[in-house]
This record gives structure tokens, sequence and C-alpha cells, in this order.
């Protein structure tokens, strides 16, 4: 009943706390059964590696009052009668508006997420101290219609060639749907812009070794039937499920790190929020000290200058940003009217 209440204890550094929890029985995955009570304790049992990734920094939550076939909505700021137990910070929008973000930093503050009806976890890739510069650099491999998920896994392990090469260690997860993500720590020394060239720099690298396989080509008339590497979730205030977030799709997935051993034959759809505390119990964390070692983005900056000077340009942002130096046309390749817009400025 929508009136039913119960009090959970979780554990956190100062102590327990009892965390009240309403509604505990409604369903929230109807094709498994899985209830807001269920997302709660699995919360609790996966506390430490998701604070691990996705704690001490601002994070955006994804709300499903009906469960995840119903409608959604974006919680950033804290609403009123946030406890004191969830932080916030200050962040800086694209367009230049600064506002409160929410910040998760002991499993209560998950909890309370879920109480209100949290299903997906977008963390930025910057911690509270420092919300301009990012602490990783991130790669969405998303596949396009007429691929899957085994045609991202060579993507990714010659993702992975390309970063070494560049001086950085990678770490993988799955999206929790059809794709991959691929992770460096890095030093907190750039800004957002300057690291998203970096990824540009990284995947024009992977685009000349593997022209059939992946692509660059933001239009996804111009995409074919392959892996596209979004460049664009590396800007500021882009974020993409976190790692041991939930996904809101009717099977309950979970964006899981997994070894890059593991890769190969990998069936996303075993990581569920029913499957993943078992795993931990069995493997533990393979992201288990992830930002102990970052490395430096300095190797692929010198890429990108090179790419400009051979004539490649920037690459599209999304609509929403505002226009930004060097840009393309906001077009349509299909729709561009040459006497408009000449051909050398939508070259990529």
């Amino acid at each position: 009943m929508a009136s039913e209440r119960i009090t959970l204890t979780v554990p956190g550094p100062h102590g327990d706390r009892e965390i009240s929890l309403s509604s505990p029985n409604r369903v929230l995955w109807p094709e498994l059964e899985i209830t807001k009570r269920d997302l709660a304790e699995y919360a609790i049992a996966v506390s430490e590696p998701f604070l691990a990734a996705n704690g001490n920094r601002p994070v955006s939550l994804e709300r499903f009052p009906g469960g995840v076939d119903g409608e959604s909505f974006f919680s950033k700021n804290p609403p009123k009668g946030t406890p004191d137990y969830v932080e916030a910070v200050t962040v800086t929008y694209n367009s230049g508006r600064r506002h409160p973000q929410l910040v998760l930093t002991e499993a209560a503050a998950i909890v309370w997420a879920i109480q209100m009806n949290t299903v997906v976890f977008h963390p930025w890739a910057s911690l509270a101290g420092d919300t301009d510069n990012p602490v990783e650099l991130r790669i969405d491999l998303d596949p396009q219609p007429g691929t899957g998920f085994a045609d991202a896994v060579p993507a990714a392990h010659a993702l992975r060639g390309v970063l070494r090469e560049a001086g950085l260690e990678a770490w993988v997860k799955t999206s929790g749907n059809r794709g991959i993500h691929v992770f460096c720590p890095i030093e907190p020394t750039h800004e957002f812009l300057d690291v998203r060239h970096a990824v540009i720099a990284a995947a024009r690298e992977l685009e000349r070794r593997m022209p059939d396989e992946v692509t660059t080509k933001w239009w996804k008339e111009e995409r074919g039937e392959r892996i596209f590497v979004d460049f664009n979730q590396a800007n500021r205030d882009r974020t993409m499920a976190g790692a041991y977030s939930p996904r809101a799709l009717p099977t309950a997935t979970v964006s899981t790190p997994v070894a890059w051993d593991e890769l190969d034959g990998l069936d996303p759809a075993a990581f569920t929020v029913r499957t993943i505390p078992e795993r931990l119990a069995t493997v533990g964390d393979p992201w288990r000290g992830f930002l102990d070692k970052p490395g430096r983005i300095d190797t692929l900056l010198e890429w990108w200058e090179r790419d400009l000077g051979n004539g490649l340009k920037e690459l599209p942002f999304p609509p929403d940003f505002p226009k930004m130096p060097g840009e393309p046309p906001r077009v349509q390749p299909s729709r561009i009217n040459p006497e408009n817009w000449p051909a050398k400025e939508t070259d990529q």
C-alpha cells in the first residue's frame, strides 16, 4: 500500500543510520518483480564499490516514481528536506549558470536517493573538491543498428591499445545495455574541453585503425553499421550510468565493471540487481584502486594538435550547448546547402 513504510538500518562512516523507506513493496521492474526495497537492499550490499566509483562527486539522479516502465525525470539540485548526510557542491554548467548539485558520500545517501525513487545514478567525471577538472577520461562505445555488444568488444580491446600508447591505463565496464564504457583515471590538470579533445584524438586514432568497425561521425545518417565512439560524453555536465548503477531496462541490468580478460564472450544481460551482490562476494570489484595511479592526457592532446595541423577540425557539440569555437554547422549533412555552408566548413 502507498502508506506502507519500513525502516532500514544502513551502516556508514558515522555509525548506523535508520532510513525510512516508503512503499517498499512498490514494483520497480515488473518483469522480475523487483521492488523498491529490493533496490535499497542492493544499494546497501554494493555501497562500497558504488561509492568508490560514484561518490564524492556531483551526481544526477534519474527518478522513476511509477517504476521503470513509467515516466522519469532528473534531479540535480538538493530538493527541499534533503537530510544533512546528503551533501552538495556548487557546479558551473555549460550555460555559465551555477547551482548546487547533489553529492553522495555514504551508503545512507544512496538509500535516500532510492527513497526518492532513483533508479539510475549519473556521476560527473570530476570530484566535489574540483568540479571543473575531470579525474577520469570516459569513452562510450555505442553500437549502432545492425551491431551489438559483441561488435563493441574488439573495438574496446583496440582502444585499450591506443590509450596505452598514449600512456594511459584503461578500465572497462558494461553500459548495462548494449555498449561498453572505457575509462582512464587521469590527473585533474585539464578542464572538460581539453579532456573532450583528448577523447576525440583517441577516437580518431581508433577509427584510423578500424575504419570499417568504428566511427566518430556525430550524425546518425553517416554512422552505418559501426560502433560509434561517443566523444560528447566527455563534455561538462554530460554523464553516463555510473559503475554499479542499475539501468531502467526491463531486465534490471547493471552497469558493471569487468576485468579485461572477462570481456570476450561476456553476456552483459547476466549482470543484474539480483546477481551483482553475489558477483562482488565471489569475484570482487575489478575497479578496486581505480584512482590510485592516474595518468596524464598530454600525449592525446599532442595527437589532437597534430590532427588539427593535418586539416581535421573540431567536431559537433550536443544541440543544447552554446555555439563553440571552431564548431561545424549543426545541420544534418543531408540537409546542408553547399551555397550556404562551404564543404570545408563541414569536413571532420
